[in-house]
């Protein structure tokens, strides 16, 4: 099987977010399992010259862009057993930064146009282009408007996958001529129209043969106005198309037994160690140091969307009545920054606020937090969670799109689940999740086993590799 990853970053060549993550590990889980998965993104300035470097020119062609020529380049990298491949056009992607021009529209729809007209130049026919998110989605739509009768594309299967479906790629409906160069007619019918503008994602959803999302519960939300972002409507109709499989992470990178960042590496059964990283990470941060004092971290974008204003609303409450310290570590809304500041501030003894973001400090808190809080009011999926049950930091989350699939509550009783949850967006519910949490801590007995049931959870890509191999399977028969 055949299968091209077409995204618009990955690890480790280009990252602002957890899509590059995702890019960066579910290929190698399918290469794993047999399939010959390979991957195209644009090449970017901003991919650092050890792996421009290594690059291998393959070919050079001219694309489309309404009634311009634009020159297209295509390079090829191996990278931990799978082929990537850039898509090289210095006019669009040599650039400081990565999204957030005025021209975007041009940009992205440049990158998915080339994609599908390098395919002869790079000499690989797959039978699946998987895209992913608005910069890919048009890859879709072109595939179904410009390759129509072309022999050589008409066996290829499409999968669209929505990993924030609050970002759709929407831009002023005059790009249709002059920039998509596509008849009117894919607007007016409906196809690309949103409230009379042009919507990249839209068009992906409407153009693939099948559409996933990034957990079980995120597929079944945005079916509803909620979490629809107004297309709701559309994925209602299209419900027996669209599959949700919860990602993975990377969990070579993400060990405890082998992370550089952790001032002592530590597994399942040396849990002691864990405790030695919490003392230490208590004295980097100047916090009072005690292997007892439950520690809560959080490392998290400071928006709404995480669930902030909930801890806003009983963080006083905590920590007045509670012996326990928290850690945070992100950046954001200005409000939320200058927040959890004066949080700091007034509890001194208690709150390290780090406003900023540093790969070895968010590992040390994963590695050394007993909680792990993610509260968040909706989450596609999410990879915290993920990384602080591997890391046997004990999550506490909203029961929500990935969240609520890979966080299962601890039952005492039974001795079942790995971690904390709430269902509804109500900051008392926080409250007492965390207060629960922080009186089971209390049990030695109890929290070496909520502690063991977190890190034997599988958030490999292992699992997840295979949904995905199975759905590539019922596409092409």
């Amino acid at each position: 099987m055949k299968v091209l990853y077409v995204v618009s970053e990955a690890v480790p060549f280009i990252k602002t977010g957890g899509l590059a993550d995702v890019a960066g590990s579910l290929p190698k889980a399918l290469v794993a399992e047999g399939v010959d998965a390979r991957v195209i993104l644009p090449k970017y300035s901003n991919i650092p010259e050890e792996y421009r470097n290594q690059m291998e020119h393959v070919a050079d062609i001219t694309v489309p862009v309404s009634w311009r020529q634009k020159y297209a380049g295509v390079e090829k990298l191996v990278y931990d057993g799978v082929t990537y491949y850039f898509v090289d056009n210095e006019e669009y992607f040599r650039r400081d930064g990565m999204y957030g021009y005025g021209d975007d529209a041009e940009r992205f729809s440049f990158f998915s146009r080339a994609v599908l007209n390098l395919l002869p130049a790079m000499d690989f026919w797959p039978d699946v282009i998987n895209s992913n998110d608005w910069h890919a989605a048009l890859v879709n739509v072109f595939l179904k408007l410009e390759h129509n009768g072309d022999e050589r594309y008409e066996n290829i299967k499409t999968v669209f996958s929505i990993h924030n479906l609050k970002y759709q790629g929407i831009f002023d409906k005059n790009i249709m001529g002059d920039v998509l160069g596509l008849d009117w007619q894919y607007f007016n019918n409906g196809d690309l129209e949103f409230n009379d503008c042009v919507n990249f994602m839209k068009g992906g959803i409407v153009y693939a043969d099948m559409i996933t999302t990034v957990s079980r519960t995120y597929a079944e939300e945005i079916q509803y106005e909620f979490y629809g972002e107004q297309m709701d409507g559309l994925l209602r109709s299209r419900r027996d198309s669209l599959r949700g499989i919860v990602n993975g992470i990377d969990v070579d990178v993400y060990n405890p037994a082998t992370d550089k960042y952790l001032f002592e590496n530590f597994d399942i059964n040396s849990l002691d160690k864990k405790l030695e990283n919490k003392v230490r990470l208590q004295e980097q941060l100047g916090l009072p140091q005690g292997r007892n004092i439950p520690l809560i971290g959080m490392v998290s974008r400071l928006v709404e969307a995480k669930g902030l204003n909930l801890i806003i609303r009983i963080m006083d409450e905590i920590l007045t009545h509670e012996d326990c310290q928290f850690v945070l570590l992100g950046t954001g809304d200005k409000v939320f920054e200058d927040w959890f500041k004066d949080l700091q501030w007034r509890y001194p003894t208690k709150v390290s606020t780090n406003i900023y973001f540093s790969n070895e400090l968010a590992q040390r808190i994963y590695g050394s937090s007993d909680i792990f809080l993610m509260p968040s009011i909706y989450e596609p999926c999410g990879i915290g969670q993920m990384i602080a049950l591997r890391y046997g930091t004990i999550p506490i989350v909203r029961e929500t799109g990935g969240l609520k699939d890979t966080v299962k509550a601890y039952n005492k009783y039974e001795a079942t689940g790995n971690g904390y949850t709430f269902s509804d967006i109500n900051a008392h519910d926080l409250m007492y999740t965390i207060k629960r949490a922080l009186t089971e801590y209390e049990s030695i007995g109890l929290w070496s086993q909520i502690q063991t049931n977190a890190m034997k959870s599988d958030c490999s890509w292992k699992r997840s590799a295979k949904e995905y191999i199975d759905m590539y399977n019922q596409l092409i028969g």
